[in-house]
């Protein structure tokens, strides 16, 4: 079966085709990055017309590198939702109508179901169950995961996202759009131990996470202090430091809350190096395992797209003809594949 997957949530467009025999056969991606720099931040808008363009001209070069034609893929998938709601309806118009145009079956993807599911992309790919950390611009969550659409959530951001409070941590110091990578990057120069940030919401019961604090922290801390090269380090290692341990110190809870000894890691700040340092260190202490996939496949793109996509129509699942995007679709709400 191939599949062709079709990836718009926000300021990626992917496009990838998934061979459930032969893998991955072609990956496309283009980032817009450049064009919402000089905003600081993701114009909703502008994303939307930006797919328009580049959707299309995407399908055709996976389609040429792949060596296929339409007439030899199986079905379309494209992401539904959750995301930004222009940019969504953009792949699903153009995924749906290019499915019926071909004549074949399409199946609406959950996005964070396409990121949970990145490491099995990978040769080294994790068996169920596993506790999954999503976490991105969007979206923070804990998830026990005991099959394909068999999802419990366990814990979750209450406001910020860890990657929107790094984006916006990284804005407050003056660093360019998108800043996350930036801050990391900055933070390898930092000093330890010179500023210490709170751990937020890991001093009580749970597994929910609250980041906007230590937005306020951070800003409060940089405007106390010079603003020199060295100092801005540091402060980026404290940043770093505070969060990465919130994560780690949260999934330790959710790990011995079920019992479960394997770690999957997804979503754009999955790719943090120090963020997969201090796991692979967490799960080495729980004599477990920890999975996540290849950076490229971290961010948002379509491959995760083809390969969810693929579960969902082995499971005889498909979409009607009408063109459905869903900003906000909590991922338990989905229904388990029993493929």
């Amino acid at each position: 079966m191939r599949i062709l997957g079709i990836e718009t949530s926000c300021d990626e467009t992917g496009v990838a085709i998934f061979d459930d025999e032969k893998g991955l056969l072609s990956h496309e991606l283009y980032s817009q990055v450049k064009l919402h720099a000089d905003y600081g931040g993701v114009v909703p808008e502008l994303a939307s017309r930006d797919h328009v363009k580049k959707t299309i001209p995407l399908i055709k070069e996976a389609l040429k590198k792949a060596g296929l034609t339409p007439a030899d893929l199986d079905g379309v998938a494209y992401t539904a939702g959750p995301g930004l709601v222009g940019a969504l309806l953009v792949g699903a118009t153009i995924g749906r109508s290019l499915a019926y145009a071909w004549d074949l079956p399409a199946v609406a993807v959950h996005h964070m179901e396409g990121h949970l599911l990145a490491p099995m992309l990978e040769d080294n790919a994790p068996e169920f169950p596993f506790v999954a950390l999503l976490v991105s611009g969007g979206h923070t969550m804990l998830v026990e995961v005991k099959g394909i659409g068999d999802y419990q959530i366990l814990g979750e951001s209450v406001d910020d996202a860890a990657g929107e409070a790094f984006d916006k941590t990284a804005k407050l110091m003056g660093l360019d759009y998108p800043g996350g990578p930036l801050l990391s990057k900055l933070a390898e120069k930092g000093t330890q131990g010179r500023f210490k940030f709170p751990r937020p919401m890991t001093d009580r019961p749970g597994l929910d996470f609250s980041f906007s604090g230590l937005k306020t922290f951070a800003a409060n801390t940089i405007r106390a202090n010079e603003d020199d090269e060295q100092t801005r380090a540091d402060i980026a290692f404290a940043f770093q430091e505070a969060v990465v341990d919130t994560l780690a110190i949260k999934c330790k809870r959710a790990l011995k809350q079920t019992g479960l000894k394997r770690l999957v890691i997804a979503g754009g700040v999955s790719a943090n190096k120090y963020l997969r340092q201090e796991l692979e260190a967490l799960m080495t202490k729980m004599q477990g395992e920890v999975f996540y996939p290849r950076t490229e496949f971290c961010t948002d793109n379509g491959a995760m797209i083809a390969y969810a996509g693929m579960q969902r129509l082995k499971n005889q699942e498909t979409t009607d003809l009408a063109v459905k995007a869903y900003p906000r679709w909590p991922i338990d709400q989905l229904e388990p594949v029993n493929n």
